[in-house]
């Protein structure tokens, strides 16, 4: 089933020509079924490159999903236009009065600094509060991840001794996990940050539980008991070049960020990366939409507690 996307996101042409299905707002309300509701904060500051991202991996699922797109009033985005944040996304007070069935909060680029010195971070822990409420499950990504665990566990992030950078092999550490359904039993993931969560902190909370990690990269996802929050440290829903492009990015800036690990063939930048987290990164938002969300989410979201 396709995604439910507005008519002229550029995502809809993008999508077209990699041959997956993505339903204009003119088509969908011709069919007589109920999409999911899913609400994405999008944090990033290329705001486009992250839509079409997401819209790739949720198109890819069997649901028909009703994608609506917030973005923080507190910040004035720089690398975005602002006639397209004008017709695609919402601010918070424009969606307070709803519910959905699912929510994605996406990663930053700010996770050197202290979460209290990011200037939309009041703006955030709003959203976030809210969200346990008016939102069934909600999926936190990369520094959005360790923004929820910070906020709502008290786990803090730790600053890594040089960026971690490259596609690393993962296991499960509760592989009984509906989440984990399908997953081989080493999985790759991509990553680019500079912080990390604590093991021990995670453990140390009731209410939490680890369902995989890397040897190299740490934890990897973390769930609220009952599904209804999970925080993933990572970048399933990478394109094959976005590491690439960050590397060069780095490379251009005089940073000395090192080669990312486990991507080009030979450590060759020069060579085409080699995608090998693709499946599972489909596979993982499939899990997540499927069993924690459309299994259980109300057929009346007005009956969400």
């Amino acid at each position: 089933m396709p995604i439910k996307i507005p008519n002229n996101l550029p995502a809809v042409q993008t999508l077209a020509e990699e041959n997956i299905f993505a339903m204009t707002e003119t088509r969908a309300i011709t069919q007589d079924i109920r999409p999911l509701r899913i609400l994405m904060l999008n944090l990033m500051p290329k705001k486009i490159e992250t839509e079409t991202q997401i819209c790739r991996i949720l198109g890819n699922t069997p649901l028909q999903i009703e994608l609506t797109l917030i973005r923080t009033a507190s910040h004035q985005s720089q690398n975005t236009a602002q006639e397209h944040l004008l017709a695609f996304y919402k601010t918070f007070d424009e969606v307070r009065d709803q519910k959905f069935d699912g929510m994605i909060i996406t990663g930053a680029p700010v996770e050197l600094l202290p979460f209290e010195e990011v200037d939309y971070w009041d703006e955030l822990c709003e959203i976030m509060d809210w969200s346990v409420k008016n939102v069934h499950s909600t999926l936190h990504i990369c520094w959005g991840a360790q923004a929820g665990l910070y906020h709502h566990y008290g786990v803090h992030k730790h600053e890594l001794g040089e960026k971690l950078f490259g596609v690393f092999p993962h296991r499960a550490d509760y592989p009984r996990s509906m989440l984990l359904r399908g997953f081989d039993e080493v999985f790759y993931v991509p990553h680019s940050r500079y912080t990390a969560v604590s093991r021990e902190e995670i453990e140390a909370v009731p209410e939490l539980k680890i369902l995989a990690s890397s040897q190299q990269a740490g934890v990897h996802i973390v769930a609220r008991q009952g599904g209804r929050q999970f925080f993933v440290m990572g970048h399933a829903e990478y394109d094959p070049l976005t590491l690439d492009s960050e590397y060069r990015r780095d490379a251009a800036a005089g940073l000395g960020t090192a080669i990312p690990e486990n991507y080009y063939p030979d450590n060759d930048p020069d060579k085409t990366p080699i995608v090998n987290w693709r499946a599972h990164g489909s596979l993982l938002f499939i899990n997540w939409l499927n069993y924690f969300v459309y299994q259980s989410t109300p057929y009346d979201l007005k009956e969400l507690k």
